[in-house]
Formats: C-alpha cells, sequence, structure tokens
C-alpha cells in the first residue's frame, strides 16, 4: 500500500451530519494474557499461520463488501490482542484487500495497536511502509511495580523505547494508561500522566482498572486478595484525570479518551458518533447498512473456530441482528452521551420516533448531570459523566 500523508485536519469540528465508514480488523493473538483483560484475546505456543489467516481475512472482507456496497473509508483500525505480532507483510496484505475491497483516501487515519514488548524497530518501519499512520502503545503504567502487578511483559525502559521509536516514525501516536491501580493517589497519578504528556504524545486513553468478571483479577477480588480503590476514592481520580490533562492542553473528548486538538481518534469517533463500521477476524462486531436496513454483526470468537467457518462459507459471522430503530436509538444515545460534543438529538429523535421525556430531561437538567447545546444537541457534563450508565439508562426509558 503507498503510504500518504496523513490527514490530521481537525475532527471534531469535522461534518457531525456524517460519522463516517470504519473498518475494524481483529488479530486475536497475544504473547501473553493479562489478568485483568476480558478481551478476545488468546495465547498459541506454536507459531500462527498468518498466510492462511491473510486469506481468511480477505474472504471475510469479500463478503463483507457485498453488505456493504460500494464505500468510501474513513479509517482503518487494526485491534487485538496483539497486532504488532503481525509481520509487516501480513499487515501490507490486510491494508492492500481494504483497498480492493473499498475506496481508500490518500491520507486517512490507520491505526495499528502495539505492545511495547513486541516493538521492534524494523518491524515498526515495515508497518508504516505497509501505510500504518498511526500507532495505539499498551502502556498501562509508568512505574515497573504496576507493570508487574498488571501482567505486563515489558517494563518502563522497553515502554519508553516503544515510545520513542513510534513518536519517530508515525505522524500520530497515542498510548493507553491503567488508573485506579490498588493505593494509589492522586499525587502518584498527577506525576505520573504529567510524564506521559511530556513524551510529545498526541493523544492518551486512560482507563480505570475495572474488575471483569472471568478474569484472575475478578477471583482475586472476590476472594479479598485483590482490593481497588472504592466509588468514592474513582471518583476523585476521575476528576484528578481531567483536570490533570486539561491543564497540560489534552483535555477529554471522550470519557476515557484526551487528545489535544485535531488529534482525536477519528476511528473512536466513527463508533461513538454511531457511524458504520466492518468487523473483520475472530470476535468482531460490525454496524452495517443495507438494504436501507441496520445489522449488527458478531463473528466467531475462537481464531481456529472462525478460520474453519470462513474457509467453508466466505465469512466467520455467527450472528446477524436486524436492529429496530428503537435499538438504534439506544445505542446511539449511549454511545454519544460519552462524547464531550454530546448527541445529534434530531438524529435520535427521527431513530426514537419521540422527544426526551420532558420530566427525566428536566430532572436530570436541574441536577447538574446533562446539558443542552441550543436545541440540536444533549449532553453529559462532567458530573453526568460520573455517573454515565445512569443517566444513559434514565433517558432511554
Amino acid at each position: 500500500m503507498t503510504v500518504v500523508p496523513l490527514d490530521i485536519r481537525p475532527s471534531m469540528g469535522s461534518d457531525l451530519s456524517d460519522p463516517g465508514f470504519g473498518i475494524y480488523v481483529h488479530w486475536p493473538f497475544c504473547a501473553a494474557k493479562c489478568p485483568y483483560c476480558d478481551f478476545n484475546s488468546h495465547v498459541r505456543h506454536q507459531p500462527v499461520d498468518q498466510p492462511r489467516f491473510v486469506q481468511a481475512f480477505l474472504k471475510e472482507m469479500a463478503t463483507m463488501r457485498r453488505l456493504t456496497g460500494s464505500r468510501s473509508v474513513t479509517s482503518i483500525f487494526m485491534g487485538g490482542g496483539t497486532p504488532s505480532l503481525m509481520a509487516p507483510e501480513t499487515v501490507d496484505a490486510i491494508l492492500n484487500g481494504i483497498a480492493r475491497h473499498w475506496h481508500v483516501p490518500d491520507g486517512i487515519e490507520i491505526t495499528m495497536e502495539a505492545n511495547p514488548s513486541s516493538v521492534e524497530a524494523e518491524r515498526f518501519r515495515g508497518y508504516r511502509a505497509a501505510g500504518v499512520n498511526r500507532v495505539s502503545l499498551g502502556v498501562q503504567a509508568l512505574n515497573d511495580r504496576d507493570l508487574k502487578f498488571l501482567g505486563r511483559l515489558h517494563d518502563v525502559a522497553d515502554a519508553l523505547k516503544a515510545i520513542r521509536l513510534a513518536r519517530d516514525i508515525f505522524p500520530r501516536m497515542s498510548f493507553d494508561l491503567i488508573y485506579a491501580r490498588p493505593n494509589q493517589t492522586v499525587a502518584e497519578w498527577d506525576r505520573e500522566l504529567k510524564e506521559a504528556v511530556s513524551y510529545a504524545v498526541d493523544h492518551l486513553s486512560l482507563y480505570q482498572l475495572t474488575i471483569e468478571e472471568g478474569t484472575p483479577f475478578y477471583g482475586l477480588h472476590k476472594a479479598g486478595k485483590l482490593v481497588v480503590p472504592d466509588g468514592e476514592q474513582s471518583a476523585v481520580l476521575y476528576e484528578a484525570t481531567q483536570e490533570i490533562t486539561e491543564r497540560e492542553n489534552m483535555p477529554a473528548y471522550e470519557v476515557s479518551n484526551h487528545a489535544r486538538p485535531g488529534a482525536e481518534s477519528r476511528h473512536n469517533l466513527t463508533y461513538w458518533r454511531y457511524g458504520d463500521y466492518v468487523g473483520i477476524g475472530p470476535g468482531a462486531h460490525g454496524r452495517l447498512t443495507t438494504g436501507g436496513a441496520k445489522i449488527a454483526t458478531a463473528t466467531e470468537r475462537k481464531p481456529e473456530g472462525w478460520l474453519e467457518l470462513v474457509e467453508a462459507q466466505g465469512h466467520g459471522m455467527i450472528d446477524q441482528e436486524l436492529l429496530e430503530r428503537e435499538a438504534q436509538a439506544d445505542e446511539l444515545l449511549l454511545m454519544g452521551l460519552r462524547l464531550k460534543e454530546g448527541v445529534d438529538l434530531a438524529r435520535w429523535q427521527m431513530l426514537s420516533g419521540r422527544d426526551p421525556d420532558p420530566d427525566r430531561e428536566q430532572f436530570l437538567i436541574e441536577h447538574g448531570f446533562i446539558e443542552r447545546l441550543g436545541n440540536s444537541r444533549l449532553r453529559c457534563t462532567p458530573a453526568g459523566m460520573l455517573i454515565l450508565d445512569a443517566v444513559v439508562a434514565d433517558l432511554a426509558c
């Protein structure tokens, strides 16, 4: 795929009536499973047959292309798992396949997730040559004690090496940090965030540690062997996160994502603005408009099972659900209220066929949880973001 300059025009200022059309590719393999992770990721102790998986990705793309018709792609995201375990040739083949099936304009955002433990300079250069122009690093912490606690395979030295390489090779980069770790104080988090910002990144994803059922952390937490900050302390850390990043000119544009103006993730904005996106690969989800209807797609999670399905029938989809307009309205609300820009009320009213309940809306406004932006948009206040799930549930009724 020919490398072209990345278009970094401010995405938050783009036409909100066109949320975009994204392509998500899921690479499900990791070198190790982190104890907090409930993502669809798998460890294999034998080398993965990458050429075989490439052919399956291409087959599934062809099926998805028949569902979507001819469309222009606004972003591509390779997630996982650990996509940086792929050979550059694998990435190149996948991106070229996308370009054969849909129109891929020059300069769109093409993101790859990477773990610092799997970073090599030559591999990064190979990804850049293939067309990747944005990298998202799973750093998670900037001290070795917490990296070990989180089960990461890298240390701080590896993380800083990866950050420097990414900054030198890719036009844009982001990295993730997890906070609300056991015994973490606001002062410690303040120092860590300032350090993160100092590395000249343009985007940070900052997630609170959550205990997910089915993970090793869940068992430890249930047994009382892992204690995380309670709701009040988590709220304090969240509010400190907003204050620190605002001060450092990396304000939140979504509940967990922060960027310098113009550096917001175009692909993730497509999700939150409730645009269409194709999900390709084991365990990938999609939202597609086809034949005038919107469908939700989901593929087989187990990599080998997905592979066999694709080779037999041309795709690994195990679920295609027709989304009624009311369900679309609920999803639009759920996703859009995560954003600082809020939800397009006219679009929500068109899908739901009704206005927001005036009593519920007034209650939430009077208590400082939501606000109107003129007559066109509704958004959560900072206080509302702290109880986002409850606000969404109240408005959706």
